[in-house]
């Protein structure tokens, strides 16, 4: 049997807005370089969870967090913890493509600014290597400085990935990538995903279960804030352990 190195370790997580418990004792630990899906129905805690990996939900006054996240052995928790390198090594894709109205490179190049890298020569390269990583590159490389707002969406949800991508992360997280793309943008991310967990850690969240079978090695399960079961896809969508997961993934219920 092979052993996984492990990302992410969660232990005993819950998560509350005020008085509401959005997560209800989350346990499990998200393998290194594999793709981890996270399904379930509207409202059960996809994102609330994703966004806790690195430390999105801050920005939300009446967060609180109890229990243990772990990556690569630090508690992102601790009061120790730099939460701006936490952000640059867990890079985030959201729903809806959100380019800055800036030219193309500068999208790319934007987070490296941010260090404080301003010799040209090692912006150009990266924003080359970035989208490449990206599978946008021969779409663009004609028209770097053309507004970002110019480009499709599935073309603007590939740049916000090379954007990503541009400040070395080691794990990205997509909160839905493709729910606002059409089924040719959606193969294109789907097929990049796969490409991606050569180098990255990826965890997905998607309400789209054939999406979650067709790019994933594992999958979690959430419902009502609680996570069912987490597994091997194979073993998720053709021999659940939990009679709620099989109810789900058939259709009876979400």
């Amino acid at each position: 049997m092979v052993t996984m190195d492990t990302a992410f370790r969660i232990e005993r997580l819950n998560i509350f807005y005020g008085e509401k418990r959005a997560l209800k004792e989350v346990n499990f630990n998200i393998p290194a370089k594999t793709v981890t899906a996270v399904i379930g129905p509207s409202g059960c805690g996809k994102s609330t969870f994703i966004r806790c990996l690195n430390r999105m939900n801050d920005l939300i006054p009446v967060f609180r967090l109890e229990g243990k996240i772990e990556y690569d052995g630090m508690d992102i928790y601790s009061k120790e913890i730099d939460v701006i390198d936490i952000r640059r090594q867990i890079g985030m894709v959201f729903q809806k493509p959100n380019p800055f109205p800036k030219s193309i490179y500068e999208n790319v190049a934007y987070g490296l600014r941010i260090q404080g890298i301003r010799e040209k020569k090692t912006l150009d390269s990266v924003v080359e290597e970035s989208l490449k990583k990206a599978a946008l590159w021969d779409e663009v490389k004609d028209r770097l400085h053309d507004s970002a707002i110019s480009l499709s969406g599935g073309q603007q949800q590939r740049l916000c990935i090379a954007r990503a991508l541009a400040v070395e992360p080691k794990v990205i997280l997509f909160d839905e990538p493709c729910s606002a793309l059409d089924p040719i943008a959606t193969a294109k991310i789907e097929d990049l995903i796969t490409e991606l967990k050569e180098d990255y850690t990826v965890v997905i969240v998607t309400h789209n279960m054939q999406q979650a079978a067709r790019v994933s090695e594992y999958t979690g399960f959430f419902m009502l804030g609680e996570m069912v079961e987490f597994d091997n896809t194979q073993k998720i969508f053709t021999a659940p352990s939990n009679k709620m997961t099989e109810d789900y993934i058939t259709g009876r219920f979400g």
